[in-house]
């Protein structure tokens, strides 16, 4: 076993683990997330440019201080500004932490967050929503550059033109992967855990009793689909549900070390967030055979580049709002995909509380910094549940009925009241279930969920949409997804996508033909680990709406680059605008014109390479700009209507 005791060379720890990050950012509310080795007194200093300096102290409902372990504590930073701050100017910000009758600004305890020659981190408060930085599936060992690298550069070229200034970073999915763990980090996150104390637990219905027990099993090093549920009790089952496939209930073939309990899964966050708790740990390998050995050193170089872009990270994310959503390896693969696969992986207690876990993370690390006032209820069940941790262990009994609380939530998604408006859809958690067939893929949004978008988007003039998967994706790569669907093996092709459930595809574009709806739609997507544009029209209505399908993925993941050229060429032959193939597609209601990339050199569409979306709106809502900023230092690449 690795050892993950303390390390020698740290005598005592940090305040302050990761953050702060700036989360919703209005006008008259501020909204930060911090971890710290103990509950710090916190006060605000905001300084706009050209006015005088404010001073909070923030005590009460504006900080809430959630104990995860013997030396960790969440802070949930929640400002309401009596006068509210100007927008689109320059903010300087500093949180001053008190102790011994001394205050320590950030240029004390966190140096990497503010930049050369600069004194105090800084936000601007945009008064519309018209340049936005999109994202998604940030893997910590793939091997290419990763694109919240380039976040930071950005800001550091504008600070000083607000103006110039991107309204906010979102997070389109996969933040973090709870299900494809490299071995090094797996490693890393035990050794954390131990570091920070933070919480155990008991496991009910798996081989290990608790997770003490599941850190120091010999298959916990990638091994672990040896430890996961339905891997032997429900043999049967998978042999009847997955066509004889090997695979347990948790059907990704990453699940080698797939995190388990919750205190992995906050470690997981700190790690990826922040360079501070890397200081703390070191790590050595466990024994392995020389295969194992020899993938464990490769990931061990991708995870040392990871490590060396944290505090460019962290800065980025101290001065840019971020607004988040999950997607499926933020949770599970094949999270919600079918009701089948619902069926077997809530039946199960160690399978239900490991998606639970992932949930609860997912909770306190993204979803409470977007909608603070839709999680009270969540909050408080959790702190409860946190709270019985002090002897080192949660309760087993109130675990699991906190799992059962936030796994019964109803909707993630949430709506900005910007301009444009900006509405984040859920589209994992109220899926269109296939009432005919449990193992066919279910659509992404039920009736329901669908009906709400409708009442948001409505007489609107403009909206931005954030769905983790593309509503407009390639045809052919959906057509392939079909066909292995129809031989009941959704589960191989990760089959979502808008267009694989007839019922939900339908009332999609009715949706969009409504005519209280808006004229001019802009989609932000992730999840496929390629880049694109589309211009979407809607037969039959000649004043519109205009539908821009936009897409930007991964921020630290790409697409096998042979297959993805394959994917396009082949689309571009079979699926042409002229194409009568298109006939055959649930979407021969809109005509979808795409747009290329300007280093295009065959006509391709589909660009491939890890970095961050960014799209500029005019004053109607309608991408001015579009572009993808490479993680790899190469010149962004810009997607514009291929010429009539």
């Amino acid at each position: 076993m690795p050892s993950s005791a303390p390390s020698d060379t740290a005598e005592f720890l940090p305040l302050v683990l990761a953050g702060p990050m700036l989360r919703r950012l209005d006008a008259g509310r501020l909204v930060l997330w911090l971890v710290a080795c103990e509950p710090l007194s916190l006060r605000l200093m905001l300084q706009p440019e050209g006015d005088a300096s404010r001073s909070l102290a923030l005590e009460g409902e504006a900080c809430r201080r959630l104990r995860i372990g013997t030396s960790a504590w969440l802070h949930l930073i929640d400002v309401h500004l009596e006068t509210p701050l100007p927008v689109d100017r320059l903010i300087e910000y500093d949180l001053l932490i008190s102790g011994q009758g001394v205050e320590q600004g950030i240029a004390q305890w966190a140096p990497h967050l503010i930049h050369e020659g600069c004194g105090r981190p800084a936000f601007v408060v945009r008064s519309r929503y018209d340049d936005l930085l999109h994202g998604s599936c940030r893997k910590p060992h793939h091997p290419s550059a990763d694109g919240l690298v380039t976040v930071d550069s950005l800001i550091k070229d504008v600070r000083h033109a607000p103006e110039r200034w991107p309204a906010a970073l979102l997070m389109t999915g996969d933040q973090v992967y709870a299900d494809d763990v490299a071995g090094p980090m797996l490693v890393a996150i035990h050794a954390l855990v131990r570091q920070l104390g933070l919480y155990g637990e008991c496991l009910e219905g798996a081989t290990v009793a608790n997770s003490e027990e599941l850190m120091t099993h010999p298959a916990t090093y990638y091994q672990r689909e040896q430890l996961l549920p339905a891997f032997q009790s429900n043999e049967a089952l998978r042999e009847r549900f997955f066509g004889g496939v090997e695979k347990p209930v948790f059907t990704t073939s990453s699940a080698h070390n797939h995190l388990v309990t919750l205190g992995e899964v906050l470690a997981m966050y700190l790690l990826v967030w922040s360079p501070v708790p890397w200081t703390l740990i070191e790590l050595q390998a466990p024994l392995l055979d020389e295969d194992m050995a020899q993938r464990y050193a490769r990931e061990a170089e991708c995870i040392d580049a990871f490590r060396q872009g944290l505090p460019q990270v962290a800065r980025g994310l101290a001065h840019l709002p971020s607004l988040m959503i999950f997607d499926d390896h933020d949770i599970t693969d094949d999270w919600n995909l079918s009701a089948r696969w619902e069926e077997t992986a809530y039946g199960h207690p160690f399978s239900r509380r490991i998606i639970g876990n992932a949930l609860l993370g997912y909770l306190l690390c993204q979803a409470w910094g977007n909608t603070p006032d839709a999680c009270v209820t969540s909050l408080q069940t959790v702190a409860a549940l946190l709270a019985s941790g002090e002897d080192g262990q949660l309760d087993c009994a109130l675990h699991d009925q906190v799992v059962d609380e936030v796994l019964l939530r109803g909707d993630w998604g949430y709506v900005i009241a910007s301009e444009p408006a900006l509405v984040v859809l859920d589209t994992r958690t109220r899926r269109w279930r296939n009432e005919r067939n449990l193992s066919r893929p279910s659509g992404l949004m039920d009736w329901e969920a669908l009906t709400d978008l409708q009442q948001h988007i409505l007489d609107h003039r403009s909206v931005v949409i954030v769905s983790p998967a593309p509503m407009f994706g390639v045809k052919l790569i959906e057509t392939v997804q079909r066909v292995f669907s129809w031989a009941g093996l959704s589960l191989l092709v990760d089959a979502e996508n808008w267009m694989a459930h007839r019922g939900a595809a339908q009332v999609m574009l009715n949706i969009f033909r409504h005519t209280r709806t808006p004229g001019n739609y802009v989609v932000l997507s992730g999840d496929v680990h390629y880049s694109f544009a589309y211009e979407v029209h809607v037969r039959g209505r000649a004043e519109g709406p205009k539908i821009w399908q936009i897409t930007s993925s991964g921020v630290k993941n790409e697409f096998p680059r042979r297959l993805l050229d394959l994917f396009d060429r082949l689309n571009r032959w079979l699926y042409s605008p002229r194409s009568p193939l298109n006939w055959f597609t649930k979407r021969r209601r809109v005509r979808v014109q795409p747009w290329l990339p300007s280093r295009s050199k065959s006509g391709e569409r589909l660009w491939n390479g890890s970095g961050i979306g960014r799209v500029r709106l005019d004053g109607e809502g309608r991408p001015a700009r579009v572009e993808q900023i490479n993680a790899d230092g190469s010149p962004p690449v810009t997607f514009a209507p291929e010429r009539e």
